[in-house]
C-alpha cells in the first residue's frame, strides 16, 4: 500500500484522478490534510500551472491565478511571440525571478510532466485539440467560453474531460455573481410560477471593431505571429488582420459571431434557471442577416428559437434585451451583468428556504477552480454543462444557414431525418490536425 506521506502533491493528485476516472459521476475527495491550508501552502505544495494562448482574454485570466496563493505559474504558450514575451514578464515580475518558461507549441508545454493544471483561451477553432490533449496528459483545466467550435467538438472535449477523470471549469463566470445565482434560484422555486418561455439577448453582431479596409488588407503577416499554426485546423486563407486577434470571432472559420461569443454566458444561465444543463432543444428555427460583402460573414441579426421536450421556448436574439429573462404565468425575471428585475417587484424581496432549491454558491470563479482541483469535485460550470449551452448556439447556427427547422434528440445529440445538417454538427479539419 502506498504511503501518502512519502508522495508530494502531484503525485497524489494524479493518482485521485485515475481514480476518480475509473468511477465517473463519484468525486473523489482528497482529504485537506494531505493538500494544506490554503493561503499558507509552502510553494512545493502549490498548483502549478501553464496557460496556453495569452492574448486578450488569456491575459486576465492568467493574472487572475497568478493573484492566488495556491497557484505557482511555470510555462506560457502562444504563437504571437509579443503576447509571449508580456506574459513572461508579467509571471517573472510576480516571483520575481526569470523562471517562466516560454513555448510556441502546445504540445509541449503540455507535455512538460510537472503541471496540475492550465488555462485554456485560444479562439474557438482551436478549443478542441489542446483540450483534449490536456486531458490525456492529466492536467485539470480551465477553459474558454463557447466550449466548442461545433457540436461534434464539444462532445469530443466532454467526453475525455470525463474519461480522464479531469476537472474541468468554464470561464462561464456569470455564474459565480450574486445576481445571476438569486435570479435562478428565484425561478427554480417557482416564484414567477411554472415558466414557459425565456428570452436570451446576445447582442447585434460584430459592432465592436471597425470594419475598415486596412483591416481586410492581404499581406505578410508580422514576423511576431505564426500565422500557420494560427490557421491550425481551419481552411488556409491569406492573412489579414481581420482574421486574427480579437477579429477572429467574427468570421465563421474560426468563431461563430456575436451568437457563439455570448451564447456560454447568458444561454447558460437562461439553461441554469430552467433547470436544463444536461440537455437541449428538440426542435430549433430562426432567421440570420449575414454580411453581403466584406471578409467577415458572422451573422449581424439574428433570432431563433428552440423548443424544448417539457414545451419551454428559448428565444435567442439580437434584438431583446441583453441577458435572461423568463415568463412564467405569475409574472417574469430578468437578468444581466448589474440588473436584476421582476415583475411583480415583491419577486425580487423572496428568500428561498433552507428546504427548497438551493444552486451551486460560488463568489470566485478562478477559486472554485482551485478548490475542485484540490477536492476533485465538479465546478460550478463542468465541461458538459458548458457544452450544452454551447450547443444551443451550434443548433441555432445550423437552423438560420439552412432556413429551416431542425429537429434535435438532446439524448443522442443527432439531428433527426436531416443528412445535410447532420453533416454541419461538425467541421472538417486541415490535415494534419484532428481530434
Amino acid at each position: 500500500m502506498v504511503n501518502k506521506d512519502n508522495i508530494n502533491r502531484r503525485q497524489f493528485l494524479k493518482r485521485a484522478a485515475g481514480l476518480a476516472a475509473g468511477a465517473i459521476g463519484f468525486p473523489y475527495v482528497v482529504a485537506s490534510s494531505a493538500l494544506g491550508k490554503a493561503r499558507t501552502i509552502a510553494p512545493s505544495n502549490r498548483i502549478v500551472m501553464g496557460a496556453i494562448g495569452i492574448g486578450w482574454q488569456g491575459m486576465g485570466n492568467m493574472r487572475g491565478f497568478l493573484a492566488k496563493d495556491e497557484v505557482q505559474f511555470v510555462a506560457v504558450c502562444d504563437v504571437d511571440r509579443n503576447h509571449l514575451d508580456k506574459a513572461k514578464k508579467t509571471v517573472d515580475e510576480k516571483y520575481g525571478n526569470k523562471d517562466c518558461a516560454t513555448y510556441d507549441n502546445f504540445r509541449e508545454l503540455i507535455a512538460r510532466g510537472d503541471l496540475d493544471a492550465v488555462c485554456i483561451a485560444l479562439p474557438d477553432h482551436w478549443h478542441a485539440i489542446p483540450v483534449i490533449a490536456a486531458a490525456r496528459a492529466g492536467l485539470d483545466i480551465h477553459g474558454e467560453k463557447p466550449l466548442s467550435h461545433s457540436l461534434a467538438e464539444g462532445r469530443a472535449m466532454y467526453e475525455a474531460v470525463s474519461q480522464y477523470g479531469r476537472v474541468w471549469q468554464t470561464g462561464s463566470w456569470q455564474r459565480s455573481v450574486a445576481n445571476f445565482h438569486h435570479a435562478c434560484e428565484l425561478v427554480r422555486n417557482g416564484r414567477i410560477g411554472k415558466v414557459y418561455k425565456v428570452e436570451v439577448g446576445l447582442g447585434s453582431g460584430h459592432k465592436d471593431y471597425a470594419k475598415t479596409k486596412d483591416q481586410q488588407t492581404l499581406g505578410p503577416p508580422p514576423e511576431n505571429l505564426d500565422y500557420e499554426f494560427w490557421l491550425g485546423p481551419a481552411p488556409w486563407a491569406p492573412y489579414c488582420p481581420a482574421r486574427v486577434h480579437k477579429n477572429w470571432r467574427w468570421h465563421l472559420d474560426y468563431g461563430g459571431g456575436r451568437i457563439m461569443d455570448w451564447v456560454g454566458h447568458h444561454v447558460d444561465i437562461a439553461h441554469w434557471g430552467l433547470g436544463l444543463d444536461y440537455t437541449g432543444p428538440v426542435e430549433v428555427e430562426g432567421w440570420g442577416d449575414y454580411p453581403k460583402e466584406g471578409l467577415w460573414n458572422a451573422p449581424t441579426e439574428y433570432e431563433f428559437t428552440c423548443k424544448y421536450a417539457n414545451g419551454v421556448q428559448m428565444v435567442v436574439s439580437s434584438s431583446v434585451a441583453g441577458g435572461a429573462k423568463w415568463y412564467g404565468d405569475r409574472g417574469w425575471v430578468y437578468v444581466n451583468r448589474g440588473s436584476l428585475d421582476s415583475n411583480p417587484k415583491s419577486v425580487l424581496k423572496e428568500v428561498i428556504g433552507p428546504d427548497e432549491i438551493r444552486l451551486y454558491k460560488s463568489r470566485d470563479h478562478l477559486q472554485n477552480f482551485l478548490d475542485c482541483v484540490k477536492s476533485r469535485q465538479l465546478t460550478i460550470t463542468p465541461c458538459e454543462v458548458a457544452h450544452r449551452s454551447a450547443s444551443v448556439g451550434h443548433l441555432g447556427q445550423i437552423a438560420m444557414a439552412l432556413g429551416r427547422k431542425i429537429r434535435f434528440d438532446p439524448d443522442t445529440e443527432q439531428i433527426l431525418d436531416d443528412p445535410t445538417a447532420t453533416r454541419m454538427l461538425g467541421n472538417a479539419m486541415r490535415s494534419p490536425w484532428h481530434l
